[in-house]
């Protein structure tokens, strides 16, 4: 039986470990943390479960493959329930938009902005769709391995502008200023900035619009444990708490991986869903690829960083959905500010994470768990001390949920605390604190990123945020299904 090695249990470490298992490719997942999902961690608390992130969760359909690879079923191990509105819009002078996959709800929320943009809005629809369909549904499980590949693809990315912005694109089909937030925003959740990324990425609106927004009962960390149990039933070897410090080499080939603790495993083939800087600098620090390769990564554009302040208070709050996006008085100087000038600035935008609302479970009965996220700069751009900037940070952040929503919040708290680019960095070992790796620029997408198989090393394959075609749950999904057809054919 053939064999492979995955180092990380994060969302596409385990989706490859599940497809390779599944074809009978004896595989055994490598997880330096003592609880496997990778930024996709939880802590427990007093009570209160606090899921690390991330905690959106689109196109259901490509998790459940996982399970009906082997005529499985995801519901016997994981239970996603529906997330309405998808996410309250909230702007500083009051106004809010509540933004979901009920078109005559959504007509009504545009027209409160202006009724003028509910025709531009669907021709809007229509572009996202079109993009979905040749990005996603065409692209998104493909590997790009070389250029011609690129050039195949060139004429229908040049069709849809590839190379406008996400919102150069939404303000082409919409005029309010508020309404372009509302659909160019969500670049952010890949770490992408809405004046730079590729407009390609407006299919996530498409994509939430036709699979809807769920969230796993009992947090995003379930379906990372349901992802584990059904890998181990069908025979797969999860190792946690034991880091791989190298990826052993003989020539050009990859012959296995030392962990910390001197473990020495052997496979036919070794996929890294780790960082790749990290991949290549650190675990093939001895083999001249990872050294150049490594020279290479340095001099690309890196996404930033969050910080991320979790509480858990006492009462509930039906009144605030799940997600919602509390806007700060600017746009797009604040994301220049983060993406260009590395500034924290005195105003930012928050993304507010409420799971209590949906599922009551993960706090004691009257109480709620949150999370508030700030983008900041990543450490390339922002070398601070955060011990020393968090605890003013998260100040901030309070103030600014308290004025806006929850009045007495510092009286209701009972549990708090940070997590910060530093905390990326040493958890993760995440290049620079970024929380998504490389940039999600079209000169750092598809060929021009990571490839999911080595160049060289050619039994060496990446999967994850930093290849093809990129973050988030579907994209780093994406990543595995490509990773993984590749190394079947190899290990045929």
């Amino acid at each position: 039986m053939k064999t492979a090695i995955v180092i990380g249990a994060g969302f596409a470490g385990l989706a490859l470990g599940l497809r390779l298992q599944s074809a009978g490719i004896a595989t055994t997942i490598v997880e330096g943390r003592e609880l496997p999902g990778g930024r996709a961690y939880m802590w427990q608390k007093e009570g209160f479960t606090f899921d690390a992130g991330p905690t959106v969760i689109t196109d259901p359909d490509c998790l459940a493959q996982l399970w009906r690879l082997t005529g499985h079923d995801m519901a016997q191990d994981v239970t996603l329930l529906p997330v309405s509105p998808f996410y309250r819009l909230h702007w500083q002078d009051g106004t809010t938009f509540d933004y979901g996959n009920d078109d005559a709800a959504l007509n009504r929320e545009i027209a409160k902005l202006d009724p003028a943009d509910i025709a531009g809005y669907q021709r809007f629809l229509a572009y996202s769709a079109e993009v979905y369909r040749e990005g996603y549904e065409k692209l998104g499980h493909v590997a790009f391995l070389d250029f011609k590949s690129m050039l195949k693809a060139a004429p229908d990315l040049a069709q849809h502008q590839a190379w406008r912005s996400v919102y150069s694109i939404v303000s082409s089909f919409v005029k309010n200023e508020k309404l372009r937030q509302a659909l160019s925003f969500h670049t952010l959740l890949v770490g992408g900035n809405p004046m730079t990324t590729s407009a390609i990425y407006a299919l996530i609106h498409k994509l939430e619009k036709q699979g809807g927004v769920w969230f796993a009962k009992g947090g995003t960390h379930a379906l990372v444990r349901g992802m584990v149990t059904h890998f181990e039933r069908l025979g797969g070897t999860l190792i946690l708490g034991d880091p791989v410090a190298k990826i052993e080499t003989v020539g050009d080939r990859a012959t296995g991986v030392v962990t910390r603790s001197g473990l020495h495993i052997e496979a036919d083939a070794v996929a890294s869903n780790a960082d790749i800087m990290h991949s290549y600098a650190d675990l093939l620090a001895d083999h001249p690829r990872g050294q150049r390769q490594g020279a290479k990564l340095f001099r690309k554009r890196w996404s930033p960083s969050l910080f991320v302040v979790h509480f858990g208070i006492e009462g509930t709050w039906p009144g605030i959905p799940h997600h919602m996006i509390l806007f700060g008085p600017r746009y797009k100087e604040l994301l220049t500010d983060i993406f260009d000038h590395g500034v924290l600035s005195q105003d930012f935008s928050l993304y507010l994470h409420h799971p209590t609302v949906t599922d009551p479970d993960l706090a004691p009965p009257g109480h709620s768990t949150f999370y508030a996220l700030a983008p900041v700069p990543h450490q390339g751009k922002l070398p601070v001390d955060w011990n020393e900037v968090g605890p003013i940070l998260t100040g901030r952040i309070l103030d600014e949920i308290e004025r806006r929503l929850i009045p007495d919040i510092r009286s209701r708290i009972k549990v708090q605390f940070s997590y910060a680019p530093s905390d990326f960095t040493h958890d993760l070992n995440a290049h620079l604190g970024s929380a998504f790796s490389l940039e999600p620029l079209l000169t750092q997408s598809a060929w021009f990123r990571t490839h999911n198989r080595d160049d060289v090393i050619n039994n060496l394959y990446f999967v994850g945020a930093g290849t093809h075609p990129g973050a988030g749950i579907p994209g780093v999904v994406g990543s595995a299904r490509a990773t993984a057809a590749l190394m079947l054919e190899d290990l045929a």
